[in-house]
C-alpha cells in the first residue's frame, strides 16, 4: 500500500491482522501517532514500513507486543522525544531505520541488546551524547549511520569486523581515528566528514582492501597525505578537503582505480530480506508438497548513499550511480609542489578539485587523458605557465576553472564545451588573454572592417594577428621603397654637383 497518498491516520483496526507478516504504507500522507492496537494485535508482524509519511509523537508505542518484528523503517516522519520501552521489547530486530525525524536525548544503550541487528540508522535528528560502548556488542552489524546529530566524544574503540559502512559525518567527534578501525577489512564505505578529528591521516587506511569511499574532509586532520593510500585499489571516492594537509601530492595516485574497475558486485547493497514460502501441488490421487526458500530484496532496496561535492555542488549518490561515480576532492588544504602529471592517468575519474591550496608549477599536459572528467577545478593556487590546449579534447567537461592563479599566454578560446566557460573560470590571471576574457591583440589601430563580432572572437584574434602582422610589412615596404628614393636622390645630386 506503499506511494498511494492515503491520508489520515493510520486505522487501529488494522491491529485485527494477527497473522498479518509485512505492513507497507511508506510514501503515503498519513498523519497522527501509530496506534497502540497496531503495535499489541499484529503479533506475527516482521515487516513494518512507514517510511516517508507525517507521523508524530513518540517514536513507538509504549505497550507493544511485537515480538516477532525483524524490519522497521520509521525514517522520514516527524516522531519526536525519546525512543519508548515499547521498541526494546522486539528483541529479533535486524534492520532499524529511525532517521530524519525530531528524536532527542541520547543514543540509547539497550540498542546493544538487539544481538541480530545488521544496519542501525538514526541519520539527521538530535541525539547527544556519545556512542554507548554497549554498541560494540552488536556483532554482526553490517550499517551504522549517526550522521548529522549531535554525537560528542571520542569515536569508540571496538571492532564490528562485520561493518560495511559506518557514516559518522556531521557530529562533533575528537581525538584521533581509533586503530580498532584497522582490523575492519570488510568497509566499502567510511565518512567521517565535518567533525573534529585530527591528528595524521592514519596509514592503515592503505590496508582496507574492500574500501571504495573514504571521506574525511572538513576535520583537524595534518600533516602529509600518506603515501599508503595508493595501495586501496577498489577506491572510487575520496575526500580530504577542509583539513590542514601539507607536502605534496603523491604521484601514486595516478596509479589507483578511481572508477576503472566498473562492476556492479552488489557491494553497495546494505542488506537482503530474506523471505520464504511454501506451496502445494494436486495429482489425482496424490498430493505433492513443494517448499520453495529464495532470497528477496525489500520492495525499495537499501543501499549505500554517499554525499560529493562536485561541479560546485554537493550531490548525492546512490544505488547503482555508486558502482560509476568517482571522483577526488583535496581543495582547501595547504599542499604545495607541482600537480603529478601521473594524475592525468586517471582516466574514468569524473570529478578532481586541486583548488586552494599553493601548487605550483604548470598545469599537466596529461590532463588531456582524463576523458571522462566532467569538473576540474584548479582555483586558488600558484600555478603558471599556460592553459595546455590539449584540454580541448575533454569532451566531457561541464565545470571548469583556473581562477586566481599565475597563468599566462592564451585561453583554449571558444572551442567545443570551451565555448561555455565564462570569465569567471579564468579571472585573477592578468597575463591570460583570448576569448572569453580580453583579445591578445589590441584593434585600436585597426579599421571598423578588420574588427570582429562577439560571435566568433578566437579566429577574430586570428584575423587581428594577421592584419597586424600585413600592416607591419607593408609599413617595412614602405620604409624601404622610401628610403630607395632617398638614396637614389642624392646620388643624383652627386652627379649633377660634379
Amino acid at each position: 500500500m506503499s506511494s498511494n497518498a492515503l491520508h489520515g491516520t493510520i486505522p487501529p483496526s488494522m491491529g485485527n491482522m494477527r497473522q498479518m507478516s509485512s505492513l507497507d504504507l511508506s510514501r503515503n500522507n498519513f498523519s497522527g501517532e501509530i496506534p497502540e492496537q497496531l503495535a499489541m494485535g499484529c503479533i506475527s508482524l516482521k515487516n513494518l514500513k512507514l517510511s516517508k509519511n507525517r507521523l508524530r509523537g513518540p517514536v513507538f508505542p509504549t505497550d507493544s507486543n511485537l515480538t516477532q518484528l525483524r524490519y522497521l523503517h520509521l525514517d522520514g516522519n516527524r516522531f519526536m522525544g525519546k525512543i519508548s520501552a515499547g521498541l526494546f521489547r522486539s528483541p529479533h530486530l535486524e534492520v532499524l531505520d529511525v532517521g530524519k525525524n525530531y528524536i532527542s536525548d541520547h543514543l540509547p544503550t539497550q540498542i546493544g541488546n538487539f544481538s541480530k541487528l545488521t544496519s542501525f540508522s538514526m541519520p539527521e535528528n538530535y541525539l547527544e551524547g556519545p556512542i554507548p560502548v554497549e554498541y560494540c556488542n552488536l556483532c554482526i552489524l553490517s550499517r551504522l549511520d549517526l550522521s548529522q546529530n549531535r554525537i560528542i566524544g571520542p569515536i569508540p574503540s571496538c571492532a564490528n569486523l562485520s561493518l560495511n559502512f559506518l557514516h559518522l559525518q556531521g557530529n562533533g567527534f575528537t581525538g584521533l581515528m581509533p586503530d580498532a578501525l584497522s582490523k575492519i577489512t570488510s568497509l566499502v564505505t567510511l565518512d567521517m566528514r565535518h567533525n573534529n578529528i585530527s591528528g595524521n591521516i592514519p596509514s592503515w587506511i592503505g590496508a582496507l582492501p574492500n574500501l571504495r569511499v573514504l571521506l574525511l574532509g572538513g576535520n583537524n586532520f595534518q600533516g602529509h597525505i600518506p603515501m599508503n593510500l595508493c595501495q586501496l585499489k577498489n577506491i572510487s571516492i575520496l575526500d580530504l578537503s577542509n583539513n590542514y594537509l601539507s607536502g605534496s601530492i603523491p604521484p601514486c595516485f595516478g596509479n589507483m582505480t578511481f572508477g576503472r574497475a566498473r562492476v556492479i558486485d552488489f557491494s553497495f547493497l546494505v542488506y537482503q530480506m530474506e523471505s520464504s514460502w511454501s506451496t502445494s501441488m494436486y495429482t489425482p490421487g496424490n498430493r505433492i508438497n513443494v517448499e520453495v526458500s529464495f532470497n528477496a530484496v525489500d520492495v525499495t532496496p537499501d543501499e549505500d548513499e554517499v554525499e560529493f561535492i562536485t561541479k560546485s555542488r554537493s550531490e548525492t549518490y546512490m544505488g547503482n550511480v555508486l558502482y560509476f561515480m568517482s571522483g577526488v576532492d583535496l581543495s582547501w588544504n595547504q599542499l604545495t609542489g607541482k600537480i603529478p602529471p601521473e594524475i592525468g592517468h586517471l582516466m574514468a575519474i569524473h570529478a578532481l578539485n586541486l583548488s586552494h591550496n599553493q601548487l605550483t608549477g604548470p598545469i599537466p599536459e596529461t590532463f588531456s587523458n582524463l576523458k571522462q572528467i566532467e569538473s576540474l577545478d584548479l582555483s586558488y593556487n600558484r600555478l603558471s605557465g599556460v592553459i595546455p590546449p590539449q584540454l580541448i579534447e575533454l569532451y566531457t567537461l561541464s565545470t571548469f576553472t583556473v581562477a586566481h592563479n599565475n597563468l599566462s599566454g592564451r585561453t583554449p578560446g571558444l572551442k567545443r564545451q570551451f565555448g561555455t566557460f565564462g570569465e569567471t573560470s579564468y579571472e585573477g590571471n592578468p597575463l591570460l588573454c583570448g576569448p572569453p576574457l580580453k583579445s591578445c591583440f589590441s584593434t585600436s589601430l585597426l579599421p571598423p572592417s578588420m574588427t570582429t563580432t562577439s560571435g566568433d572572437e578566437e579566429d577574430g584574434d586570428d584575423i587581428i594577428f594577421y592584419a597586424c602582422f600585413s600592416l607591419f610589412s607593408i609599413s617595412t615596404a614602405i620604409g624601404e621603397v622610401y628610403i630607395f628614393i632617398l638614396s637614389m636622390h642624392a646620388s643624383i645630386l652627386s652627379i649633377i654637383l660634379l
